[in-house]
């Protein structure tokens, strides 16, 4: 596999139908799909999901991740505090456009208990099918690029 026509799935235990929906029509278009989420439906954390997906698209193993839980809030959450990502989360297509063609995200993340099977997959097509504009964005893509340098954590 090629990390360009890669994609990362991963969920919680929320998402498991919703997320094997998605990687069977991925597939379908071409893309090869490393499906890292859970199989049973046994309660498991989505940290855990959204990190190691976000781990593959950081080290460059994956061109994109595709994340789900039940709203996508925290799975997304996870996944952006991994250096590198920027995922947002989507319940309509144009988001899923402008993430990519205005912030360059590399990371989708869909809520299952929010947007049905159909909205779902057309909001994956919109992300893959979106290119970067650059110009003006790219500069501002800089600007978070910057903040990550800097990130402070705060001792507990």
């Amino acid at each position: 596999m090629t990390a360009s026509n890669r994609i990362v799935l991963s969920s919680d235990h929320s998402a498991i139908q919703l997320r094997q929906t998605i990687a069977a029509h991925i597939v379908a278009q071409g893309w090869e799909v490393a499906d890292i989420g859970p199989t049973t439906p046994e309660s498991t954390p989505y940290p855990k999901h959204g990190e190691a997906a976000a781990r593959l698209v950081a080290t460059g193993d994956c061109r994109f991740g595709i994340i789900l839980c039940g709203t996508g809030q925290g799975i997304m959450m996870a996944a952006n505090k991994v250096k590198g990502i920027r995922c947002g989360v989507c319940a309509d297509t144009f988001s899923a456009r402008m993430i990519r063609q205005h912030n360059d995200a590399n990371m989708l993340s869909i809520g299952a208990r929010v947007v049905g099977e159909g909205l779902a997959l057309d909001i994956v097509d919109a992300f893959l099918t979106a290119q970067f504009e650059r110009g003006r964005h790219a500069v501002r893509l800089e600007m978070i690029e910057e903040l990550e340098k800097h990130r402070i954590s705060v001792p507990v």
